[in-house]
């Protein structure tokens, strides 16, 4: 499995394994978790993505389970972690109504909380999970150059950032901003023509995709024009739509890092297949071409 370099102190799996649905099953147990985690380090995925907000607020406590009963997963593995999204319900369901908070004294107490949930003493990365509108810039650049320098956390990014959002924070920082994590996948393929990603890819940086399946709604329409080209492609590789997809987005110049989620075991033990599948430009634009819904100008 390639890795990819964000900082000179972090690298990750070409490959991420998403944590965000980990407790949308029954068993939930550290047991079962632990094949997960295993099955992807078979394939060489050893980077796992998680957030604060992710099931309920729950869905860190279900790793840091699986952990405290298998402490030698942490050091094969690299965690993401996200954090600034209040919402009521688990741990705020007092709170009125969802917002950001991207202040310093939130910041540090949500890491701390993080911490104590996954049962780890530090994070490979955080993310601030959502653009603030409220943001203080030096306030929150000054926090996440702390927690680098107290070992709390490795390195920093940003999710869902435009790049003035992205600009903003940097300038307030010494540390660089590791990587932006946006939605992107074939069928939401926007950043790839408004600037987002250009302005990832002049700055050296790998962006990370999440719901880069469309968040399941390419296999919910198996007879659109879409899903027919990828079958097609599919059927030439002996593989499946998933990995072509996947492979559509790792053939990016940008080195794009898919954040891949599913509960089903077997699916999980091949995630890597996408590896296998080459796509050249013809072809590339071919499915964007049908994904589009029109020839490019």
């Amino acid at each position: 499995m390639e890795r990819v370099e964000l900082t000179d102190e972090v690298h990750v799996s070409r490959l991420v394994y998403g944590m965000w649905r980990i407790g949308d099953v029954e068993d939930t147990s550290p047991r079962h978790v632990q094949e997960k985690m295993e099955a992807c380090l078979e394939q060489g995925i050893s980077t796992f993505d998680q957030a604060d907000i992710y099931g309920e607020y729950g869905a860190e406590a279900i790793l840091g389970a699986c952990l405290a009963q298998a402490p030698h997963l942490r050091e094969r593995v690299e965690i993401v972690t996200k954090c600034g999204i209040i919402a009521p319900f688990g741990v705020y369901a007092d709170r009125r109504v969802k917002y950001y908070d991207t202040s310093a004294e939130h910041i540090k107490a949500s890491v701390d909380r993080s911490l104590g949930e996954m049962k780890t003493d530090y994070v490979d990365l955080l993310l601030i999970h959502r653009p603030d509108p409220f943001m203080d810039h030096l306030e929150t650049g000054a926090v996440l150059d702390a927690l680098v320098a107290s070992g709390k956390v490795r390195a920093v990014g940003v999710s869902n950032f435009k790049p003035h959002d992205w600009s903003l924070l940097q300038s307030a920082m010494s540390n660089k901003l590791a990587t932006n994590q946006i939605e992107l996948s074939v069928m939401s393929n926007e950043s790839l023509v408004n600037g987002e990603l250009a302005f990832l890819q002049e700055k050296g940086v790998s962006p990370m995709a999440w719901s880069p399946l469309g968040g399941g709604e390419l296999f919910q329409e198996a007879r659109s024009p879409l899903a027919l080209k990828l079958q097609e492609i599919a059927t030439q590789n002996e593989s499946t739509i998933a990995d072509v997809a996947i492979a559509w987005l790792l053939a990016h110049p940008s080195k794009i890092i898919p954040v891949l989620g599913t509960n089903n075991l077997s699916r999980i033990k091949q995630i890597s297949n996408a590896n296998e599948i080459e796509i050249d430009r013809e072809t590339w634009f071919d499915i964007y071409t049908v994904a589009n819904g029109c020839e490019v100008p």
